[in-house]
């Protein structure tokens, strides 16, 4: 499913906490984009205990529960983990992963809060998330009748939203700074190949797996650095990252670059640090270069007359990387004035690039 509109993670709390207690809600939203650690914050804030199914691991029996006779006639006895007393929120994370013959078994649950004769308590929450279809996750059809029992949202990842939560739980430094640097890495779409792609997630697990090998407080061998991160993020981020690593040791090499008082990297093993420096100068050009050539002040002026000279450097080393400062990558695109005078003054530069 594709909703036409979407919603952040402070949203969706804010949207739970209005329309859950009414009616249940179904979280739609890519593979490691937060959604089972959201509903357990808002379980946490709510003061309910979460209690979660996986739909994709049950059978009919784990929701209705199995036959009891009393006297003359039979009842269904609800699995313990759904029949409590106290109200709680049921969470149905891969809702639409499950068999029709379980998604059947969820229509009185979903609709009424109800299992045969056994009724949620009162204030009790359900919750429902799934996978979208194109994920590549294991999704099914889910029955008409079971969506419309449902209020529906589609979940995005907010860069903002999550560095602000990556620093209240003390996520490594590294994958701080670097999704601060680049924020539209925090999220990839799921390839079509098997092979590990960028989510909140995945950014989690990098995290972890440094803290572990004491990344930043001790020196971690160069080929552990690029198991971890090559086998945690997609490959365009990982490089990306390990250059931002090496890096750090000369946070200031761009702006001496800048001021004259250094070069690019030229060195073939130096290729991904001029990568990565490269697209610091890009952000930097979108960021203070203004769309009026009017606007230029002192300071722009300068920037201006180095970044000509810049970018002509850097395409006598590296071509690709010289289009790549000047592209309309990610439909940011740089002032036309500017790209004009890049024109006239780098025809090969942009001949390739076009």
């Amino acid at each position: 499913m594709n909703l036409p509109f979407t919603i952040t993670q402070s949203e969706l709390t804010d949207l739970l906490l209005n329309i859950s207690p009414k009616r249940p809600v179904f979280i739609w939203g890519a593979p490691g984009i937060g959604k089972s650690a959201l509903v357990q914050k808002f379980a946490d804030d709510v003061g309910m205990e979460c209690v979660s199914l996986l739909g994709s691991q049950l059978a009919p029996e784990d929701i209705i529960g199995i036959p009891k006779i009393e006297g003359e006639t039979s009842c269904f006895m609800p699995p313990k983990m759904i029949a409590r007393k106290e109200p709680y929120v049921l969470f149905l994370d891969e809702l639409n992963a499950c068999s029709q013959e379980v998604q059947k078994a969820f229509y009185s649950l979903i609709h009424e809060r109800r299992i045969g004769e056994y009724y949620l308590p009162n204030g009790s929450v359900v919750i429902g998330a799934g996978n979208r279809s194109q994920d590549g996750a294991i999704v099914r059809t889910m029955s008409t009748a079971l969506i419309n029992r449902m209020f529906h949202v589609q979940l995005v990842a907010n860069t903002e939203q999550w560095l602000d939560w990556a620093y209240q739980e003390k996520i490594h430094s590294w994958v701080i700074d670097y999704i601060t640097q680049r924020p539209s890495h925090l999220f990839s779409e799921p390839p079509k190949t098997e092979e590990p792609y960028s989510t909140p997630r995945s950014w989690h697990m990098l995290s972890d797996a440094l803290k572990e090998y004491g990344a930043g407080e001790k020196e971690v061998p160069e080929n552990i650095l690029r198991v971890l991160t090559y086998g945690s993020v997609s490959a365009n981020h990982a490089g990306q990252f390990l250059a931002f690593i090496k890096n750090l040791g000369n946070k200031n090499l761009l702006s001496k670059i800048i001021k004259g008082e250094a070069r690019f990297p030229s060195a073939p093993s130096d290729r991904d640090v001029l990568y990565f420096v490269a697209q610091d100068f890009r952000s930097r050009l979108l960021m203070e270069l203004p769309q009026d050539k009017n606007m230029l002040d002192h300071n722009t002026q300068y920037l201006v007359h180095r970044a000509k000279a810049m970018i002509r450097d850097l395409s006598h080393i590296n071509l690709e990387i010289a289009q790549m400062v000047v592209s309309d990558e990610d439909n940011k695109a740089l002032p036309d004035w500017f790209m004009l005078e890049i024109i006239r003054d780098l025809p090969r530069l942009i001949n390739k690039n076009r």
